[in-house]
Protein backbone atom coordinates (compact mmCIF):
# COMPACT_ATOMS: atom_id res chain seq x y z
CA UNK A 1 0.00 0.00 0.00
CA UNK A 2 1.26 3.48 -0.85
CA UNK A 3 1.82 5.61 2.28
CA UNK A 4 -0.94 8.15 2.68
CA UNK A 5 1.55 10.99 2.58
CA UNK A 6 2.33 9.99 -1.00
CA UNK A 7 -1.12 8.82 -2.05
CA UNK A 8 -2.76 11.79 -3.80
CA UNK A 9 -5.14 12.03 -6.71
CA UNK A 10 -4.04 12.90 -10.20
CA UNK A 11 -4.47 16.58 -9.41
CA UNK A 12 -2.12 16.49 -6.42
CA UNK A 13 -4.87 17.12 -3.86
CA UNK A 14 -5.97 15.31 -0.74
CA UNK A 15 -4.94 11.71 -0.05
CA UNK A 16 -7.35 9.26 -1.61
CA UNK A 17 -8.17 7.05 1.37
CA UNK A 18 -9.46 7.67 4.85
CA UNK A 19 -6.13 7.37 6.66
CA UNK A 20 -4.89 10.59 8.25
CA UNK A 21 -1.14 10.09 8.69
CA UNK A 22 0.64 12.56 6.43
CA UNK A 23 -2.47 14.68 5.79
CA UNK A 24 -1.53 18.36 5.81
CA UNK A 25 -4.23 20.51 7.38
CA UNK A 26 -4.92 24.21 7.70
CA UNK A 27 -7.34 25.58 10.28
CA UNK A 28 -8.51 29.07 9.34
CA UNK A 29 -9.95 30.77 12.38
CA UNK A 30 -9.17 28.59 15.36
CA UNK A 31 -11.60 29.65 18.06
CA UNK A 32 -13.10 27.28 20.61
CA UNK A 33 -14.84 25.06 18.05
CA UNK A 34 -11.89 25.17 15.67
CA UNK A 35 -9.63 24.17 18.54
CA UNK A 36 -11.93 21.26 19.37
CA UNK A 37 -11.78 20.02 15.77
CA UNK A 38 -8.01 20.50 15.75
CA UNK A 39 -7.63 18.47 18.94
CA UNK A 40 -9.81 15.76 17.44
CA UNK A 41 -7.74 15.68 14.25
CA UNK A 42 -4.59 15.16 16.28
CA UNK A 43 -6.33 12.43 18.30
CA UNK A 44 -7.29 10.77 15.01
CA UNK A 45 -3.65 10.61 13.93
CA UNK A 46 -2.84 13.84 12.13
CA UNK A 47 0.72 14.86 13.04
CA UNK A 48 1.20 18.26 14.73
CA UNK A 49 3.94 19.15 12.26
CA UNK A 50 1.41 18.75 9.43
CA UNK A 51 -0.99 21.32 10.91
CA UNK A 52 -1.02 25.09 10.66
CA UNK A 53 -3.64 27.11 12.54
CA UNK A 54 -4.55 30.74 12.09
CA UNK A 55 -5.98 33.30 14.46
CA UNK A 56 -6.30 37.07 14.52
CA UNK A 57 -4.28 37.44 17.70
CA UNK A 58 -0.67 36.23 17.93
CA UNK A 59 -1.18 35.30 21.59
CA UNK A 60 -3.95 32.93 20.56
CA UNK A 61 -1.58 31.34 18.08
CA UNK A 62 1.04 31.01 20.80
CA UNK A 63 -1.49 29.15 22.94
CA UNK A 64 -2.23 26.71 20.11
CA UNK A 65 1.47 26.09 19.51
CA UNK A 66 2.17 25.54 23.19
CA UNK A 67 -0.78 23.23 23.73
CA UNK A 68 -0.70 21.20 20.52
CA UNK A 69 2.73 21.69 18.96
CA UNK A 70 1.21 22.98 15.70
CA UNK A 71 2.42 25.91 13.65
CA UNK A 72 0.45 29.11 14.06
CA UNK A 73 0.14 32.23 11.94
CA UNK A 74 -2.12 35.20 11.31
CA UNK A 75 -1.74 34.76 7.53
CA UNK A 76 -4.63 32.71 6.11
CA UNK A 77 -3.26 32.70 2.56
CA UNK A 78 0.09 31.28 3.65
CA UNK A 79 -1.68 28.70 5.83
CA UNK A 80 -3.60 27.07 2.97
CA UNK A 81 -0.56 26.74 0.71
CA UNK A 82 0.05 22.98 0.29
CA UNK A 83 -2.75 21.91 2.64
CA UNK A 84 -4.76 18.79 1.75
CA UNK A 85 -7.64 19.71 4.07
CA UNK A 86 -8.65 23.29 4.90
CA UNK A 87 -11.04 23.81 7.81
CA UNK A 88 -12.99 27.08 7.75
CA UNK A 89 -13.83 28.12 11.30
CA UNK A 90 -14.24 31.91 11.11
CA UNK A 91 -17.51 33.64 11.88
CA UNK A 92 -20.10 33.19 9.12
CA UNK A 93 -20.09 36.89 8.28
CA UNK A 94 -16.34 36.72 7.55
CA UNK A 95 -16.31 33.55 5.44
CA UNK A 96 -17.04 35.15 2.05
CA UNK A 97 -14.16 37.60 2.29
CA UNK A 98 -11.81 34.86 3.48
CA UNK A 99 -12.71 32.57 0.58
CA UNK A 100 -12.01 35.40 -1.84
CA UNK A 101 -8.53 35.80 -0.37
CA UNK A 102 -7.49 32.15 -0.24
CA UNK A 103 -9.25 30.63 -3.26
CA UNK A 104 -6.36 31.10 -5.67
CA UNK A 105 -3.87 29.57 -3.23
CA UNK A 106 -5.78 26.37 -2.55
CA UNK A 107 -4.00 23.18 -3.57
CA UNK A 108 -5.83 21.60 -6.54
CA UNK A 109 -8.08 18.91 -5.09
CA UNK A 110 -7.79 20.20 -1.52
CA UNK A 111 -10.88 19.46 0.55
CA UNK A 112 -12.53 22.50 2.12
CA UNK A 113 -14.39 21.74 5.36
CA UNK A 114 -16.83 24.27 6.75
CA UNK A 115 -17.73 24.38 10.44
CA UNK A 116 -19.32 27.81 9.98
CA UNK A 117 -22.92 27.67 11.17
CA UNK A 118 -25.72 28.44 8.76
CA UNK A 119 -23.76 28.52 5.50
CA UNK A 120 -24.94 26.01 2.87
CA UNK A 121 -22.59 24.10 0.59
CA UNK A 122 -23.65 26.29 -2.31
CA UNK A 123 -22.20 29.33 -0.55
CA UNK A 124 -18.74 27.77 -0.77
CA UNK A 125 -19.11 26.17 -4.18
CA UNK A 126 -20.04 29.52 -5.72
CA UNK A 127 -16.91 31.18 -4.34
CA UNK A 128 -14.26 28.49 -4.80
CA UNK A 129 -12.66 27.19 -8.02
CA UNK A 130 -14.95 24.85 -9.96
CA UNK A 131 -14.63 21.25 -8.81
CA UNK A 132 -13.33 22.08 -5.32
CA UNK A 133 -14.57 19.36 -2.95
CA UNK A 134 -16.47 20.94 -0.06
CA UNK A 135 -17.71 19.15 3.05
CA UNK A 136 -20.03 20.80 5.53
CA UNK A 137 -19.59 19.78 9.16
CA UNK A 138 -21.63 20.67 12.23
CA UNK A 139 -19.94 19.65 15.50
CA UNK A 140 -21.42 20.36 18.91
CA UNK A 141 -19.57 21.66 21.94
CA UNK A 142 -18.86 18.30 23.65
CA UNK A 143 -16.32 17.91 20.84
CA UNK A 144 -14.16 20.03 23.16
CA UNK A 145 -13.75 16.93 25.35
CA UNK A 146 -13.77 14.35 22.55
CA UNK A 147 -17.42 13.44 23.16
CA UNK A 148 -19.15 15.44 20.45
CA UNK A 149 -21.48 14.50 17.66
CA UNK A 150 -20.86 15.95 14.22
CA UNK A 151 -23.05 16.04 11.15
CA UNK A 152 -21.26 15.64 7.82
CA UNK A 153 -22.54 16.54 4.35
CA UNK A 154 -20.51 16.21 1.16
CA UNK A 155 -20.87 18.76 -1.64
CA UNK A 156 -21.43 18.08 -5.32
CA UNK A 157 -17.71 17.75 -6.10
CA UNK A 158 -16.78 15.78 -2.97
CA UNK A 159 -15.88 12.15 -3.72
CA UNK A 160 -16.43 9.30 -1.31
CA UNK A 161 -12.69 9.38 -0.52
CA UNK A 162 -12.92 13.08 0.37
CA UNK A 163 -15.87 12.60 2.73
CA UNK A 164 -14.31 9.49 4.29
CA UNK A 165 -11.09 11.39 4.94
CA UNK A 166 -12.94 14.22 6.68
CA UNK A 167 -15.00 11.67 8.61
CA UNK A 168 -11.82 10.02 9.86
CA UNK A 169 -10.30 13.35 10.88
CA UNK A 170 -13.43 14.46 12.74
CA UNK A 171 -13.90 11.10 14.47
CA UNK A 172 -11.25 12.15 16.97
CA UNK A 173 -13.78 14.67 18.34
CA UNK A 174 -16.51 12.07 18.88
CA UNK A 175 -19.19 10.42 16.76
CA UNK A 176 -19.73 11.47 13.14
CA UNK A 177 -23.04 11.10 11.30
CA UNK A 178 -23.51 11.56 7.57
CA UNK A 179 -26.76 13.35 6.81
CA UNK A 180 -28.44 14.97 3.82
CA UNK A 181 -28.11 18.75 3.71
CA UNK A 182 -31.89 19.07 3.94
CA UNK A 183 -31.63 17.50 7.42
CA UNK A 184 -28.82 19.69 8.72
CA UNK A 185 -31.20 22.16 10.42
CA UNK A 186 -32.97 19.34 12.25
CA UNK A 187 -29.60 17.91 13.30
CA UNK A 188 -28.56 21.32 14.59
CA UNK A 189 -31.79 21.75 16.53
CA UNK A 190 -31.36 18.38 18.25
CA UNK A 191 -27.61 17.83 18.57
CA UNK A 192 -26.06 21.20 17.80
CA UNK A 193 -28.18 23.09 20.33
CA UNK A 194 -28.79 19.97 22.41
CA UNK A 195 -25.97 20.50 24.93
CA UNK A 196 -27.65 23.77 25.96
CA UNK A 197 -30.85 21.88 26.71
CA UNK A 198 -28.94 19.40 28.87
CA UNK A 199 -27.15 22.21 30.71
CA UNK A 200 -30.54 23.87 31.24
CA UNK A 201 -31.98 20.69 32.75
CA UNK A 202 -28.92 20.09 34.94
CA UNK A 203 -29.10 23.66 36.23
CA UNK A 204 -32.83 23.29 36.95
CA UNK A 205 -32.29 19.99 38.78
CA UNK A 206 -29.43 21.42 40.83
CA UNK A 207 -31.41 24.54 41.73
CA UNK A 208 -34.33 22.39 42.82
CA UNK A 209 -31.95 20.36 44.98
CA UNK A 210 -30.79 23.54 46.69
CA UNK A 211 -34.39 24.54 47.36
CA UNK A 212 -34.90 21.10 48.94
CA UNK A 213 -32.04 21.76 51.35
CA UNK A 214 -28.90 20.38 49.66
CA UNK A 215 -25.77 22.48 49.46
CA UNK A 216 -25.17 24.04 46.05
CA UNK A 217 -22.00 22.02 45.40
CA UNK A 218 -23.64 18.73 46.34
CA UNK A 219 -26.78 19.48 44.31
CA UNK A 220 -24.75 20.33 41.23
CA UNK A 221 -22.58 17.24 41.54
CA UNK A 222 -25.60 15.00 42.01
CA UNK A 223 -27.29 16.48 38.94
CA UNK A 224 -24.18 16.12 36.76
CA UNK A 225 -23.44 12.55 37.88
CA UNK A 226 -27.08 11.54 37.41
CA UNK A 227 -27.07 12.81 33.81
CA UNK A 228 -23.71 11.14 33.09
CA UNK A 229 -24.80 7.82 34.57
CA UNK A 230 -28.18 7.87 32.85
CA UNK A 231 -26.61 8.61 29.46
CA UNK A 232 -24.12 5.78 29.97
CA UNK A 233 -26.93 3.39 30.90
CA UNK A 234 -28.86 4.37 27.77
CA UNK A 235 -25.79 3.94 25.59
CA UNK A 236 -24.50 0.65 27.01
CA UNK A 237 -27.82 -1.17 27.38
CA UNK A 238 -29.30 0.05 24.09
CA UNK A 239 -32.73 -0.02 25.72
CA UNK A 240 -35.43 2.45 24.74
CA UNK A 241 -35.59 5.40 27.14
CA UNK A 242 -39.25 4.63 27.90
CA UNK A 243 -38.31 1.15 29.17
CA UNK A 244 -35.52 2.52 31.35
CA UNK A 245 -37.83 5.22 32.67
CA UNK A 246 -40.40 2.58 33.61
CA UNK A 247 -37.75 0.68 35.57
CA UNK A 248 -37.29 3.75 37.78
CA UNK A 249 -41.02 4.46 38.09
CA UNK A 250 -42.67 2.23 40.69
CA UNK A 251 -46.49 2.38 40.58
CA UNK A 252 -47.72 5.05 42.95
CA UNK A 253 -44.15 5.99 43.86
CA UNK A 254 -42.11 9.17 44.07
CA UNK A 255 -40.83 9.11 40.48
CA UNK A 256 -44.33 8.75 39.04
CA UNK A 257 -45.45 11.74 41.12
CA UNK A 258 -42.54 13.78 39.78
CA UNK A 259 -43.10 12.76 36.16
CA UNK A 260 -46.77 13.69 36.44
CA UNK A 261 -45.71 17.23 37.36
CA UNK A 262 -43.41 17.39 34.32
CA UNK A 263 -46.28 16.29 32.10
CA UNK A 264 -48.60 18.83 33.73
CA UNK A 265 -46.00 21.49 32.96
CA UNK A 266 -45.95 20.54 29.30
CA UNK A 267 -42.25 19.70 29.29
CA UNK A 268 -42.47 17.24 26.38
CA UNK A 269 -44.42 19.71 24.24
CA UNK A 270 -41.99 22.47 25.21
CA UNK A 271 -39.07 20.42 23.89
CA UNK A 272 -40.84 20.01 20.56
CA UNK A 273 -41.50 23.75 20.40
CA UNK A 274 -37.87 24.46 21.31
CA UNK A 275 -36.44 22.23 18.59
CA UNK A 276 -38.82 23.64 16.00
CA UNK A 277 -37.76 27.17 16.98
CA UNK A 278 -34.07 26.26 16.68
CA UNK A 279 -34.65 24.61 13.28
CA UNK A 280 -36.62 27.59 11.97
CA UNK A 281 -33.99 30.06 13.16
CA UNK A 282 -31.29 28.02 11.46
CA UNK A 283 -33.21 28.24 8.20
CA UNK A 284 -33.58 32.01 8.64
CA UNK A 285 -29.84 32.42 9.18
CA UNK A 286 -29.06 30.37 6.08
CA UNK A 287 -31.42 32.56 4.04
CA UNK A 288 -29.76 35.72 5.39
CA UNK A 289 -26.36 34.50 4.22
CA UNK A 290 -27.73 33.57 0.80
Amino acid sequence: MVPVSEQTDEHGGAPTNNQVGGVKMAFLGTGNMGEAVLAGALAAGVAPEDVVATSRRPERGAHLTERFGVRATTDNVAAVDGAHVVVIGVKPKDVGAMLDRVADTLEPGAVVVSVAAGLPLSFFEQRLPAGTPVVRAMPNTPALVGAGVTALVGGSAAREDDVALVEKVLSGSGHVFRVAEKDIDAFGALAGSGPAYVFYVVDAMAEAGVLLGLTRDVARRLAVETVLGSAKLLDETGEHPVLLREKVSSPGGTTVAALRKLDDGGVRAAFLDALEAARDRSRELAAEHG
